[in-house]
């Protein structure tokens, strides 16, 4: 049985930590947040409900940042938008995230955590093993919001309309994250 090894997360390598750790990780969260933000407000537009990028973001910068810094600025992205601003893809404030879409907010900051551990052990580095993590953040996010959605509507109705209609735009979505991070490795390593 092989034991994981630790890596450091892309982000480590792209900006190195030094003595202004705290400037750097105030404005990577920062910038974490304002790309989810943006990724909620592109929308395409289905035949159900519209789709957003925020599940790419989300797993690309767990993949990124590496879980806590990830757990940081998603934890910051939800407080944003709990408190109003209006960061999410159509509402804000508590009566939004409490919600239809309350259980993916919340599987949002697991699922990202999950890419992170798992980036942090190499899971980014090759095709393959990106695409089972990024599969298991994705897992983990509509976990989440099924399992919240269901007490809502019903387990029958919750998969109908909060899976079914998103499954071939979160495989591209992990298509596009499954090419993005090894070749980003792939280029550092030359």
């Amino acid at each position: 049985m092989a034991i994981a090894v630790q890596t450091q997360p892309l982000i480590s390598v792209l900006w190195p930590t030094g003595h202004k750790t705290t400037f750097r990780n105030v404005v990577l969260v920062l910038l974490g947040a304002v790309l989810l933000t943006l990724s909620a407000k592109i929308q395409v537009p289905s035949y159900a409900i519209p789709m957003t990028m925020q599940s790419f973001v989300v797993v690309v910068l767990g993949a990124a940042y590496g879980w806590r810094l990830v757990a940081v600025t998603v934890s910051t992205y939800l407080l944003l938008g709990a408190i109003g601003l209006p960061v999410f893809a159509s509402g804000a404030g508590l009566a939004y995230m409490a919600g239809p879409t309350g259980g993916y907010l919340a599987g949002f900051l697991l699922g990202a955590m999950a890419v992170g551990a798992l980036a942090e052990r190499g899971f980014d580095r090759q095709f393959s093993s990106a695409l089972t993590m990024f599969l298991i953040g994705e897992l983990v996010i509509f976990g989440g919001g099924l399992i919240y959605l269901a007490t809502l509507v019903g387990l029958p109705k919750a998969i109908m309309a909060g899976l079914y209609p998103f499954i071939p735009g979160e495989a591209l979505k992990v298509g596009l994250a499954v090419a993005l991070l090894p070749l980003i490795w792939r280029r550092l390593e030359k």
